[in-house]
């Protein structure tokens, strides 16, 4: 059985995770390539930038004991809303945002005041550790479809 890792170490292995993914896209020209049926790299980007930027957003309101605003509606629908609001940015102006987000959650993400935080409206509030060990596994299972595919 695995050892259950200390926050510190999960974020770690969550700013490996993204870092990866920045990476991934870095100098990349042609993000067409089809990764699931509808959707392409450049549409996959979009997809982990929205949700990043949600995860900073949330995280940033928990630290300041701000009524958090998460995203609302089923997980089929926060997609593809996230993909269409994302993709009227160019690739490096989105990866900007994830590394901003990034940037947010790495600095806050370890503040004693953040005992949870909001992940969609409808769904329960996560810890950091699970919040950091459930985006390292949302981008993980991406990155290693866009290294099959793209």
């Amino acid at each position: 059985m695995r050892r259950q890792l200390s926050l510190t170490e999960q974020r770690q292995e969550e700013e490996r995770t993204a870092g990866d993914f920045l990476a991934f896209f870095e100098g990349r020209q042609d993000l067409g390539a089809v990764i699931y049926q509808e959707w392409t790299a450049k549409d996959v980007l979009g997809h982990v930038a929205s949700w990043h930027l949600s995860f900073a957003r949330n995280l940033l309101d928990a630290v300041n004991g701000v009524n958090p605003s998460p995203f609302k509606g089923t997980l089929s629908e926060v997609n593809e809303r996230g993909v269409r609001e994302m993709s009227v940015h160019p690739p490096g102006e989105i990866l900007r945002m994830i590394r901003e987000a990034q940037a947010t959650i790495s600095a806050h993400i370890e503040d004693p005041r953040v005992t949870e935080i909001a992940y969609k409206k409808g769904s329960r509030n996560y810890s950091p550790i699970e919040h950091l060990e459930v985006v390292r596994r949302h981008i993980d299972g991406h990155l290693a479809d866009l290294r099959r595919k793209g």
